[in-house]
């Protein structure tokens, strides 16, 4: 491919992305299966999920997966999320990326999500029989993502998302799409485009939702088993649309800023944006905000997705000159109801 058109291609999927993708705030909550929009990894969620245009690594496969093929070698990450502390909702995350060939790299993300345990009630035992049960909330991807000639790297992500309890579930096929274009003197400018997921719907089936009834007609004394059918449920489709501009302060300070526009298919857009400062590779401090249109932070119209947001990174080699890193991440994002969202991981890269 000539690389002149290279350059061209960001441009192109802004264009068909805007044609085909339009926000509608009248279906808010319409959609389901929001465990998708829960950011699991640290480094992205100090900059409140807006790194589209410069998000890199493993992580990548959350927000635009275009960024997983800008690794060295071989990443390895774990996470862990306090979501909306006080709820005992958790979270954990592995996220695996590996360069392959010149200029590829796929990776695979686990996320599951801790619920904890519920008293199991029935219509005869509405007050518990003393069971309980743990809803399964979970999520997989398979990406790759190809780098051309260090300007535009573009990827994909196939999902399998299934959301269950003891005896009823809902599965669905997602994918995702990215794209990165880097420019500038010093490849300090880039810009970010990631199309997040798109599916089929979801159905809730299973015993859960049979019931036996007496047998209608008169012959014989028995009865029959009915089965209600639930009705399906939309993905959290959104549009991410990002850039990024690096300041190189001396010879190993940097930083960085982020603008982000996010329209929701299932909710109200959202635009924002962050600075990162950094010290080479070691430490990185960062900060954001998100703003909701149309829906005051705190207010009944707004989502949990928007306010303030902090982190820090620390990262060291494994041995002096080594490219080995271990790297540990944190973030809070500040909420309106309970205690905020607690993000820490832990980064290996080979």
């Amino acid at each position: 491919m000539n690389h002149k058109y290279l350059y061209l291609l960001p441009w192109m999927v802004l264009l068909l992305t805007g044609t085909v993708f339009a926000g509608n705030p009248d279906r808010q909550g319409e959609a389901g299966a929001n465990q998708l929009l829960v950011n699991p990894w640290a480094r992205s969620a100090g900059l409140h999920t807006m790194g589209t245009a410069n998000v890199t690594g493993a992580e990548a496969m959350f927000l635009n997966v275009a960024g997983l093929s800008r690794i060295n070698k071989t990443q390895l990450q774990l996470g862990h999320t306090r979501y909306l502390v006080g709820s005992d909702i958790n979270m954990n995350a592995l996220g695996f990326a590996q360069r392959m060939g010149k200029g590829g790299a796929f990776g695979i993300s686990l996320v599951a999500f801790d619920l904890g345990d519920f008293d199991y009630t029935t219509e005869d035992v509405p007050e518990g029989s003393g069971a309980t049960f743990s809803p399964s909330f979970f999520n997989m991807g398979i990406s790759y993502a190809h780098l051309f000639a260090n300007k535009v790297s573009v990827g994909f992500t196939v999902k399998f998302v299934n959301e269950s309890v003891t005896n009823a579930r809902a599965s669905a096929m997602a994918l995702d799409a990215g794209v990165q274009y880097v420019t500038g003197a010093k490849d300090n400018f880039k810009f970010g485009i990631s199309l997040r997921n798109i599916g089929t719907k979801m159905r809730f089936e299973g015993e859960g939702l049979s019931k036996p009834l007496p047998n209608p007609g008169p012959t014989f004394p028995y009865n029959n088993t009915y089965y209600e059918r639930s009705s399906a449920y939309e993905l959290p489709s959104q549009l991410n649309i990002g850039l990024s501009n690096d300041w190189l302060l001396g010879n190993v300070a940097r930083l960085t800023m982020v603008l982000n526009f996010t329209s929701n298919a299932f909710s109200r857009d959202q635009v924002g944006g962050g600075l990162e400062f950094a010290l080479g590779q070691n430490f990185a401090l960062r900060a954001g905000y998100k703003y909701e249109f149309d829906a005051a932070p705190g207010s009944t119209e707004a989502t949990l997705d928007n306010g303030f947001s902090g982190g820090l990174s620390v990262s060291l080699p494994l041995k002096k000159g080594s490219d080995t890193r271990v790297s540990l991440d944190y973030a809070y994002r500040s909420t309106e109801i309970f205690e905020g969202i607690h993000n820490v991981g832990i980064r290996l890269d080979l």
